[in-house]
């Protein structure tokens, strides 16, 4: 339990350095942030998908979307065999911003991780890509 507390204050925390090094220069909130990176990694997703893969209450999604939409950052891409069904992803606006927010990203990540050394690096790596993949099965298991 110790671990699974760390890992939730962690969590936590790296939410900071995201917002103030990155979120705020580039005047987005901390939930579009979020959905810039996921639609910039990810590609086009629906707005489900994007709740589930970022881990965001999907009411938080939809006004990160609205937000973002008004912009001009992000479109709509309708479903050509669902066309209830609603995609989006990145405009060329979207794209522009994403790749400027990079080096910000860059310096979080430069710090966050300068004392761990290259092969620590590698190993943290791999224990989240298999974390990452035990909590999408909770989420399956669960039903979401």
């Amino acid at each position: 339990v110790a671990l699974l507390i760390s890992m939730l204050r962690f969590a936590t925390l790296i939410n900071s350095p995201m917002r103030d090094g990155v979120a705020v220069p580039a005047g987005v909130s901390p939930n579009e942030l979020k959905i810039i990176i996921a639609l910039g990694g990810e590609g086009e997703r629906a707005g489900h998908e994007l709740a589930e893969l970022m881990g965001m209450i999907p009411m938080n999604v939809s006004r990160a979307l609205a937000s973002l939409s008004e912009r001009g950052w992000v479109e709509e891409v309708i479903d050509s065999s669902n066309r209830r069904r609603k995609h989006h992803r990145l405009s060329a606006e979207g794209w522009r911003a994403y790749r400027e927010m990079g080096p910000r990203m860059e310096d979080v990540a430069t710090f966050l991780f300068s004392t761990l050394e290259p092969n620590e690096r590698a190993g943290m790596s791999a224990v989240l890509d298999k974390l990452y993949d035990q909590v999408m099965g909770w989420h399956h298991r669960a039903g979401h």
